[in-house]
């Protein structure tokens, strides 16, 4: 059943005509006929009986119109869902790396829900970025600056990196690198200056970060996954000249919206934490 052609049925019994129907719903009359006969046809019942100029609901659309009733009633109370919430109302879709999703916005978003009921956050984790011209999400954080994009673009702020290596160990320590394609970054920019034989090549830093404690293996990880690293007197820590830049990208259709705006504030406090932590 339509929900539009449902509503239609109520109409003629309240004006009694469908020309009465008609200007209520601003349709043309002859649509009102045509959408009734569609639905008498499709629970095979007659809905109305002309009596003296008037159409007059038969016993079936009275129990059809109880439902419909019912109907009207439940879209009234969606429409004010939000006015039962406080603060903005919204589902965003955030893209991020897996860790950064991990460690940076998920321990903070207990405390954003909380204070934002009328919030849903989604997060969309990948190692791949997300087409925003697919609108495949409404923000996203990178580790590195698009080149162009239709969308707003703003720096988050940059990360500390370290590179570990075994205080003592036999023999060179296996080098943990990322692939060809990274090789702009920070990261690899760095480990290109290491005389130690590359053993691993991936883009997944926790696969970096396990051979790391494990104390045979040398790589760069990014300050928030370094924490008991850098306790760990068996790992000799450098931190890196260089940073990491991180960037957020949100839809430009979204710059305005209430719900998009606290989403945007509590993503930057996360990564100001980080720095501060």
């Amino acid at each position: 059943m339509n929900w539009d052609d449902l509503r239609i049925i109520a109409a003629v019994r309240d004006e009694g005509t469908y020309a009465g129907a008609s200007a209520r719903l601003r349709i043309d009359e002859t649509t009102v006929g045509r959408r009734l006969s569609r639905i008498e046809r499709a629970l095979g019942v007659r809905l109305f009986e002309a009596a003296d100029g008037v159409r007059r609901p038969t016993r079936q659309c009275e129990a059809v119109l109880a439902h419909v009733e019912a109907m009207a009633a439940h879209a009234a109370e969606i429409g004010r869902v939000g006015d039962s919430l406080e603060g903005p109302v919204g589902r965003l879709r955030i893209a991020s790396t897996n860790t950064v999703a991990e460690e940076v916005l998920s321990p903070r978003a207990s405390d954003f829900l909380r204070a934002n009921p009328g919030l849903t956050l989604q997060f969309l984790t990948s190692s791949e970025n997300v087409k925003f011209s697919r609108w495949e999400a409404d923000l996203a954080i990178r580790l590195r600056k698009p080149d162009k994009g239709d969308f707003a673009i703003s720096r988050l702020g940059d990360i500390k990196l370290y590179y570990f290596e075994p205080a003592t160990t036999e023999g060179e320590p296996m080098l943990c690198v990322y692939p060809d394609e990274l090789g702009a970054i920070p990261e690899m920019q760095f480990l290109r200056t290491r005389k130690a034989r590359t053993r691993c090549v991936t883009d997944n830093v926790r696969v970096i970060r396990s051979l790391i404690r494990a104390h045979q293996a040398a790589g760069v990880l990014p300050e928030y996954l370094c924490a008991d690293l850098l306790a760990d007197r068996r790992l000799r820590a450098t931190l890196l000249p260089k940073r990491r830049d991180a960037w957020l990208l949100v839809q430009n259709h979204l710059k305005r919206d209430a719900a998009t705006r606290v989403t945007i504030d509590w993503v930057r406090a996360c990564f100001q934490q980080m720095a501060r932590a």
